[in-house]
């Protein structure tokens, strides 16, 4: 009997076979990072709409390419030096055996996408090998069952609706989200550092964004305030605005699957942040497939999982902002409410 999109359940994240995840997190300096860890590993695919990305191995997800195996998946705040905490987690997985075999060693595939939060909080302390190093430990070696959300690790200093300025702008975060539908589990998690506002993707009412006053509470509609700019539309900072996922699931995919599935998931940008995809924004959304799913499941066709992906990532990218707390003088949606 086909299984009903109506028995879409919620689930923990940390429920979704093969997948283990840890922070690290400064809050002082309003930077972190989050380790996605797959120590069994995981086939990965990957889609990237944003125009300034900061990743690393991405192009080993291309279904043409050899490698067919990940270990994690790195987010981390710092701008493109947030790169460094990658090497952290590959430096740990490799301590403890995790990887490719190469002979002498293990390689561990490590992909990472990292978020601007220079500007919020301290410049110059950024996610590094150690905090890595610390995220993955978490991972690995914390509390298996719960996940914390909001303002901590790759979503510390991730803010929302910087158009007008980051005087006006809200504070974002980190989400984590997931679904069980039968024996399929779906989940995403998040880190919402958008040029655009976030809004609720039922109803379109706002979460978090773009302030009318630098102390206001009223949350502006930035697409109309975009049309009302015309061509004298301005950016305060290029490149300032990225929001990066990760969908897990316990699902078997090929390469070529995952990235179909992390194509379509995508679209929960377009559901829960207006405008998305800027050219200010390095949009990124990663699928790790742990293949943990029971052999006796039956067949879950590629675009169902799609679907259930989309969901589970339109609800963490809501998540990222209703959990988080406001810090540096920027109000949460706790705040404004």
């Amino acid at each position: 009997m086909a299984t009903d999109v109506s028995t879409l359940t919620p689930i923990s994240i940390t429920d979704v076979e093969g997948f283990s995840f840890g922070h690290w997190t400064d809050r002082t300096a309003a930077t972190g990072c989050t380790a996605i860890i797959a120590k069994n590993g995981a086939t990965g695919g990957v889609d990237v709409r944003g125009g300034a990305p900061a990743s690393r191995e991405t192009d080993l997800l291309k279904p043409e390419q050899t490698v067919d195996v990940v270990h994690a998946v790195c987010l981390s705040g710092g701008s493109a030096f947030g790169l460094e905490a990658a090497s952290g987690v590959a430096r740990e997985l490799e301590a403890r055996g995790i990887g490719l075999d190469v002979g002498p060693t293990r390689v561990p595939i490590v992909c990472s996408s990292c978020l601007f939060d220079l500007a919020f909080g301290d410049a110059f302390t950024r996610p590094g090998v150690e905090a890595g190093i610390f995220a993955t430990c978490a991972a690995l070696d914390g509390d298996a069952d719960t996940l914390e959300e909001g303002t901590v690790g790759a979503g510390t200093g991730a803010t929302v609706g910087k158009l007008l300025g980051a005087d006006r702008a809200m504070k974002g975060g980190l989400g984590a989200r997931a679904f069980a539908l039968g024996e399929l589990k779906v989940g995403a998690i998040a880190a919402v550092n958008a040029c655009g506002n976030v809004v609720d993707p039922a109803t379109g009412a706002p979460i978090a964004g773009a302030r009318d006053a630098t102390d206001g509470t009223k949350i502006v509609d930035l697409e109309d305030g975009m049309l009302a700019a015309g061509t004298q539309l301005t950016m305060p900072l290029d490149r300032t605005n990225t929001t990066i996922s990760c969908i897990v699931t316990n699902a078997c995919l090929t390469k070529a699957q995952a990235t179909k599935v992390a194509q379509m998931a995508a679209d929960a940008y377009a559901h829960v942040i207006r405008p998305t995809h800027t050219t200010n924004d390095g949009d990124t959304v990663y699928v790790l497939a742990s293949g943990g799913i029971a052999d006796t499941a039956p067949d879950y066709p590629i675009d169902l999982l799609g679907l259930v992906a989309t969901r589970a990532l339109e609800a963490a990218l809501v998540a990222g902002c209703t959990e988080a707390d406001g810090i540096h003088g920027l109000p949460a949606h706790c705040d404004v409410r």
